[in-house]
């Protein structure tokens, strides 16, 4: 099988697994919302696609990249997830509006992490941000929809930040180890593969089917 059908039945397959509307999917582990918010990335692609893609781009970029990327992204996440929470009104957003959204961030880390291009430690870092702040308030809408406490959605954003922290550090440093050898080529790839699957995502969006 040829790389691009491999990349597009990969791409298919995320898009199966991706909601129709902005949820935070949260596990429900009986242990208390700091757990069930570390348990989030267990049941929601959407969220942990694009921290994918960023750690790899982080990876790619070296260490400095890496702790930056790590030092922002669960904050960035939280505050994210505190502003969605304490907003007075949630804006009401259609399916195709935040596909388009999710599309976007799978495809900026996706297509920084294919073309291993020199750029600067603050353009990641700058990515990080953003991700972390707009997942961060489109998980907290989701919460308000579901009918989950503020109270109780400030501690499953803080389970989040902590699970996150852990998988950015674990994932990035895989890439930063993997230095010059075939698995970096592996990372370049799958980060193809993401951004293929937001571009799919986005075409979805433009044509209404969110």
């Amino acid at each position: 099988m040829s790389l691009p059908r491999k990349i597009g039945l990969f791409a298919a397959a995320i898009l199966l697994v991706l909601p129709a509307t902005a949820d935070a999917h949260l596990v429900a582990t009986g242990l208390g919302p700091v757990y069930d918010g570390a348990g989030h990335w267990l049941s929601s692609p959407e969220d942990f696609i694009p921290v994918l893609a960023l750690a790899i781009l982080a990876g790619l970029r070296g260490p400095t990249a890496g702790r930056w990327t790590l030092l922002l992204l669960p904050p960035a996440w939280i505050l994210g997830g505190l502003a969605g929470l304490f907003v007075a009104t949630p804006p009401e957003l259609s399916r195709p509006v935040l596909s388009a959204i999710v599309a976007a961030t799978f495809m900026i880390p996706g297509i920084l992490a294919l073309s291993d291009l020199p750029i600067p430690v603050s353009v990641v870092a700058a990515v990080a941000v953003l991700l972390g702040l707009v997942h961060g308030v489109l998980d907290a809408f989701g919460l308000r929809a579901e009918g989950i406490t503020t109270a109780v959605g400030v501690l499953q954003f803080l389970g989040m930040g902590v699970l996150l922290f852990v998988l950015v550090c674990l994932l990035a440093a895989a890439v930063i180890s993997a230095g010059q050898t075939w698995l970096r080529i592996v990372a370049r790839v799958l980060g193809s593969w993401i951004a293929a699957a937001g571009l799919l995502l986005l075409g979805w969006a433009i044509n209404g089917n969110g």
